[in-house]
């Protein structure tokens, strides 16, 4: 028993993940409805990970500002708003043009039961006033990433400006080594929750291929498969960007896809983004940039999410028999962009991006809760590009931030 736990540990997370996914779909398949059963083991590898979100990013941001000065800061900041915004704009457009070269939904209609009713949208502007929060404590209790992110900011330029001054230098100096001590501590916990990963990825998929079988993937397999070429295209485009700026791929893409894989699985950014932290330290990235670029990339850049809504669009279009007109495609390509920066990071943020496109380009809700049935298996597909696309950014900016100093 000791002999095969030690094999356990010392193997490599990603095949712990694979074998992992296989033991879930044959469960999956012999266990049928009662593959539920296992749920618990999936609710706490979520919750573990969801348990570590916040000290990850509290501590890893203010040890990261405490690193660099603030003008590197600032000009680090804007790559990444630009990098997130301009992939998201190209996201929209290759989701636009490949459904539109396959055309998914001809041939289908609605039957007029279909019914949804969308959550509320927040809008950019309470995106944008949520980055500062009224209450700290609230901020960290409700999992605000804006807000932990700029409260990670506040104090640590504070802390970095104290210990440069002569009457708090030698106490700011023991207080950031204390939270250094911390952040080494929290990575440490870290380290013990991916061990348990692969067994929640196993309950986890093994609920999914009980519940929902092969019939849903069949009934709307068409819409799917033009949802997962399109988002073959943006990883290839991700590739193009990792060998312009000399990135080694093998080494990326070996320590990427365990947060690709467990983001495919727990259809969540944020839930993955302590596997993403990771990864990054593993990759030997700029700490001061990945501690804020990923937390703000889980929350707001949804390249994934922005094909969704494309390819959603084609096909609604398609369905009720009208194909979008170029002015509407131009709509999508503006709308959907803004809106997968506005709406992400809220309970059914897909559906409510996908909702708030429809209604600009005035095609039918009822597609929207046709979609629903297939939500879980493009939801997985559009999450794992999410948290790549993060990634990338991360690493090309951190590549240019190394030449330029």
């Amino acid at each position: 028993m000791k002999k095969l736990w030690n094999l356990y540990i010392h193997a490599s997370l990603i095949k712990k993940i694979t074998v992992a996914l296989v033991i879930g779909i044959i469960l999956g398949l012999l266990l049928g409805d009662k593959a539920s059963a296992l749920a618990p083991f999936g609710d706490l590898m979520l919750r573990l990970l969801q348990f570590i979100i916040i000290p990850l990013i509290l501590f890893t941001l203010i040890v990261g500002v405490n690193q660099t000065n603030i003008g590197n800061l600032g000009r680090m900041g804007g790559k990444v708003f630009l990098y997130y915004l301009g992939t998201s704009a190209l996201a929209i457009i290759i989701g636009t043009s490949v459904a539109s070269l396959f055309n998914p939904g001809t041939g289908l209609s609605l039957s007029g039961d279909e019914s949804f009713e969308v959550p509320e949208d927040p809008g950019v502007t309470q995106v944008i006033l949520s980055i500062v929060p009224d209450n700290i404590v609230k901020a960290f209790v409700e999992m605000n990433l804006l807000g932990i992110i700029f409260t990670a900011f506040a104090f640590g330029i504070a802390i970095t400006y104290m210990r440069s001054t002569e009457k708090f230098g030698e106490k700011a100096e023991k207080l950031y080594d204390l939270i250094d001590t911390l952040n080494e501590l929290t990575l440490t916990v870290m380290k013990g929750i991916l061990q348990y990963i692969p067994v929640g990825i196993a309950a986890i998929i093994a609920g999914i291929v009980g519940e929902q079988g092969t019939d849903t993937l069949q009934e709307l397999g068409g819409f799917i498969g033009v949802l997962y070429i399109a988002l073959l295209v943006q990883l290839v485009i991700y590739t193009g960007i990792l060998l312009l700026t000399k990135t080694k791929l093998g080494q990326f893409f070996r320590e990427a896809r365990t947060p690709m894989v467990t983001a495919f699985v727990t259809q969540s950014s944020s839930g993955t983004l302590p596997v993403t932290l990771h990864a990054a330290n593993q990759l030997k990235l700029n700490k001061s940039l990945y501690g804020f670029s990923l937390p703000l990339g889980a929350t707001i850049n949804m390249d994934g999410a922005a094909i969704r809504i494309a390819v959603s669009a084609v096909f609604a279009a398609n369905v009720i028999g009208d194909p979008l007109s170029f002015v509407s495609v131009l709509q999508v390509v503006i709308v959907g962009t803004l809106a997968s920066v506005g709406t992400a990071g809220v309970p059914g943020a897909g559906i409510i991006m996908i909702a708030t496109v429809f209604s600009q380009v005035g095609l039918p809700m009822e597609a929207v809760a046709l979609l629903t049935a297939v939500d879980v298996f493009v939801g997985m597909g559009a999450t794992a590009l999410n948290v790549t696309g993060d990634l990338v950014g991360t690493n090309v900016i951190s590549k240019t931030e190394k030449r330029a100093s």
